[in-house]
């Protein structure tokens, strides 16, 4: 075993720090810039594309009769956590600039994951077809709702709600109209997806790379590294461990006092304090100037790493307490 597997570092996260100090030194620039940003554009909706077509709807129908389940996760993706990412307001500007806070702000707007959420879900014993249901839907609501969530919390572009609706304008055509294509071309595709899933793995994750890379060049020329410094960082990844033992022990007692069992309680603990890696990059690429984008997404890569690190821990954990009931 190597020492990141015995750390619980995913792998993914060790190529994205790759290409950020990739662009860190070889930011693209002029003409190649305006190129990588085209192709950025494709890559997103292809993303999305791929993202549709993988849905299955068997396995939403499957999960559909807990609602009651689905309804707290829901309220724990999109309520608490943008009640907690408001209050993080109280840490500026003494503990963080207003740029990482929108950063923070960005973060509690966003949908969970799904294959992680769902992985966890399994590992652990939990209600898996639940938690497809749960973590599907929340990725499907997302692409409407944290647009709408972020532009109640923070000005994107300015003031004003043009502004806004500019910005979910941007999100339906460039991620939701992909998105649905892939959903309805899947009868025609399923089995190619089901076939090329290591293929379709590496397409998802380049794309992600792709406009990591793009963000950050961009938020170097624009000296991000003079902006966020060794106490950022630290400071960031601090916030993100208190906001996920927040919303980690609220989802575990509220399960208990609402009267769910156990398989449901993981489920619920496991999609409901997840934030998603692989739509937030791509719509934060959409949703705000590129001279921010950078500096924003600093949160959600380090809640990412974090997020895996204590799930993975606490998802054993489940498993052995369940192995001994």
């Amino acid at each position: 075993m190597t020492w990141w597997q015995k750390l619980k570092i995913d792998p993914f996260l060790m190529i994205l720090v790759t290409v950020v100090v990739i662009a860190t030194f070889l930011p693209c620039e002029g003409e190649i810039k305006v190129w990588f940003q085209r192709l950025t554009t494709a890559a997103i909706a292809l993303l999305f594309f791929m993202h549709g077509a993988k849905l299955s709807r068997q396995a939403i129908i499957a999960g559909m009769g807990h609602w009651r389940l689905h309804l707290v996760v829901f309220l724990s993706t999109f309520v608490l956590f943008p009640i907690i990412g408001l209050g993080l307001n109280l840490l500026v500007p003494e503990i963080m600039t207003s740029t990482v806070y929108w950063g923070f702000l960005y973060l509690c707007a966003l949908p969970a994951t799904v294959q992680s959420a769902i992985a966890f879900t399994s590992v652990a014993g939990g209600n898996v077809a639940a938690a497809i249901c749960s973590a599907s839907a929340s990725s499907i609501l997302g692409v409407f709702l944290s647009p709408i969530l972020v532009g109640l919390m923070i000005h994107t572009q300015g003031e004003g709600s043009s502004d806004t609706l500019e910005a979910i304008k941007s999100i339906v055509l460039q991620l939701m109209v992909p998105f649905i294509v892939g959903h309805l071309s899947r009868p025609l595709i399923a089995r190619w997806v089901e076939r090329h899933k290591k293929l379709v793995n590496i397409t998802d994750r380049s794309s992600i790379l792709l406009v990591v890379y793009v963000a950050f060049s961009e938020a170097v020329v624009e000296g991000i590294w003079r902006k966020i410094d060794g106490y950022s960082l630290l400071m960031i990844g601090v916030v993100c461990c208190i906001v996920l033992a927040v919303v980690l022990v609220i989802n575990t007692y509220a399960a208990r006092w609402l009267g769910f069992n156990k398989e449901d309680e993981i489920t619920i603990v496991f999609c409901g304090s997840k934030k998603s890696l692989a739509n937030g990059v791509p719509m934060a690429n959409v949703l705000f100037p590129a001279a921010t984008v950078g500096v924003m997404l600093l949160p959600l890569m380090i809640f990412h790493q974090i997020q895996l690190m204590v799930c993975a821990v606490l998802a054993q954990r489940y498993a052995r307490r369940l192995r001994r009931e």
